[in-house]
């Protein structure tokens, strides 16, 4: 009797398997065509019976309220998430989970109010199936449960511990079955914004969430998935860590990081007359006049001082015209008659009258 028993339930297991695996299936699914039978049949009825629900619920029930069963039945998972730590040796994180359940279920009126997670206590997901991963047992194939959803072989072995896990489970039938109901509502109302996005982006569904279901699953398994890493620190800060200040002569505004390209020389005061800078010039910009030559009044300009009369004015003495007076002017045969400046402070006129 054991050994025709035997040979049926090989016989079963072989008529699955050549119907589920085709010529089509690929590496780590090779269920496809079973998985995606069954995935038609859960998506059915997810979208005429679970949706439609769901939505009533959101509709009936203020955002509190929903807000309130959902850390309700998230408290209570904090103990399946202390159990399976402890058993990955995860000594930490199984006292985190501990004390949350103890606060939020002690000053969150049984749960319904989060304060574990604003007083800094993160919350973690475990299962029974992230254990037997932790120790090395690999995920198997993917595969499709009715009802439950994406899953793979060690994972559905995993469920069936987390259900004794679960402290539902232990109360009586007339209160656990109403409970069972209002989480599956909970946890499908507060899914209908992703139902809505892989409805819009994913163009094979089936795909789609068996790609996202298996990099969860390996994240979580790697610990990444529970608390993501800081963001980097992009502070402008110096190599001691003390942050920048800008340095003297910047220009105000600018990034404390930025080098200072101003020349120590330069200098924000008027430019001196006597250096020979343009009246209105910036203040710094080099004096190109050569030292030999005397600065000329413009062509054509009434009243121009003559250089020498600015230099014996300069030097504090009387200073002569430069032609004296009563003197003959110059004969226009085209020959010009070299002129000679006064040094200063002379009464010697700075040239000879021109000869008769």
């Amino acid at each position: 009797m054991k050994l025709r028993t035997t040979v049926l339930a090989l016989a079963a297991t072989g008529l699955i398997t050549g119907c589920a695996t085709g010529p089509d299936r690929k590496p780590g699914d090779p269920f496809e065509p079973m998985n995606r039978a069954v995935f038609n049949f859960n998506d059915g009825l997810d979208r005429y019976v679970a949706v439609p629900v769901a939505k009533g619920y959101q509709k009936v029930t203020p955002q509190p309220l929903r807000t309130a069963v959902s850390n309700f039945f998230s408290n209570l998972g904090d103990l399946t998430n202390a159990a399976n730590a402890l058993l990955q040796l995860k000594i930490t994180d199984a006292t985190e989970d501990l004390v949350r359940f103890a606060f939020n279920s002690t000053f969150g009126l049984g749960g319904l109010l989060d304060w574990a997670t604003p007083a800094g206590l993160p919350k973690h997901h475990q299962d029974f199936g992230l254990t037997l991963g932790h120790w090395g047992i690999p995920s198997g194939p993917y595969l499709v449960l009715p009802l439950f959803g994406p899953s793979t072989v060690r994972d559905s072995m995993g469920l069936v511990v987390d259900v004794k896990f679960n402290p539902l489970n232990y109360m009586e039938p007339a209160v656990r079955n109403p409970l069972y109901v209002l989480q599956f509502v909970s946890v499908r109302s507060d899914l209908l914004g992703a139902t809505d996005l892989l409805q819009q982006a994913a163009l094979d569904k089936y795909s789609f969430v068996r790609d996202a279901y298996t990099q969860q699953r390996r994240a979580r398994l790697r610990g990444t998935g529970d608390n993501a890493a800081p963001l980097p620190e992009y502070e402008d800060q110096d190599d001691s860590g003390a942050a920048t200040t800008p340095a003297k002569g910047a220009a105000a505004g600018a990034p404390a990081t930025l080098p200072n390209y101003a020349d120590p020389g330069d200098t924000a005061d008027t430019p001196d007359a006597a250096s020979g800078a343009a009246t209105g010039a910036p203040a710094g910009v080099p004096n190109y006049t050569d030292p030999g030559e005397s600065p000329t009044p413009a062509s054509g300009a009434a009243g121009s001082m003559p250089a020498s009369e600015t230099t014996g004015a300069k030097s504090g003495t009387t200073a002569t015209p430069a032609t004296a007076p009563g003197a003959a002017s110059a004969p226009s045969t085209g020959t010009a008659v070299p002129t000679t400046s006064a040094p200063a402070g002379s009464q010697q006129p700075a040239s000879a009258p021109a000869a008769q």
